[in-house]
């Protein structure tokens, strides 16, 4: 079995979303200080880098991180490369097999690299949010920075999402890894009373 990283590297360099806390790390000690250990203060948003939306970020009475089923983030999940759009339709995703797939990985391309933020990137059509709920998908994970436009106020992926029970990664790191079926294993943190939390997210070859 082959393991695949799909998690952007965390760091000062990280571009968040606009107007969001960017990620700092400070040394509270150091070594080479004559301290005794080394130790930091990380500041940051839950959102930044490859992260999981948590339900009440979306929605004032959906769970916060640390209430989130763990199982949606563990198990098998189908990637699937769709490139090159302005956004992810139904039509999209009715052309892909996923029959038993609950959880949905999307190449769009459009965010390969973290260090800058990308306003045009790709994102997911309501209509496209509503189809994959009703053929069983449990959770969708996208390669952009959002799986709403970066102009949305009304945020009507995320919403759909909430009305399916379906959990949301974004920032995924998916450039150059085939599509197809794999194990995903993308535990956030247990921050409690959070809006989402980063993860490191993996995929792992079934054979």
């Amino acid at each position: 079995m082959k393991l695949y990283d799909i998690t952007h590297p965390l760091g000062e360099g990280t571009a968040c979303w606009p107007g969001d806390t960017p990620f700092t790390l400070e040394p509270t000690a150091q070594l080479a200080q004559g301290d005794s250990v080394n130790l930091s203060r990380i500041t940051l948003s839950p959102h930044n880098g490859t992260h999981a939306d948590a339900p009440y970020h979306y929605d004032q009475k959906g769970a916060y991180m640390a209430d989130v089923p763990l199982e949606r983030y563990i198990g098998r999940a189908r990637l699937i490369a769709l490139e090159g759009r302005i956004s992810v339709t139904e039509d999209d995703l009715r052309s892909v097999e996923l029959n038993g797939v609950e959880r949905v990985l999307i190449r769009t391309g459009s965010c390969p690299d973290l260090t800058r933020f990308n306003r045009n990137f790709t994102y997911l059509e309501p209509a496209a949010i509503r189809y994959l709920a009703s053929v069983g998908v449990r959770l969708i994970g996208t390669d952009a920075h959002s799986v709403d436009p970066s102009d949305s106020r009304e945020l009507p992926a995320h919403h759909a999402c909430a009305e399916a029970g379906m959990m949301i990664i974004e920032n995924l790191r998916l450039n150059d890894i085939p599509a197809g079926e794999y194990e995903l294993i993308a535990l956030p943190l247990k921050l409690e009373r959070a809006d989402g939390s980063p993860v490191r997210a993996v995929l792992r070859t079934l054979s």
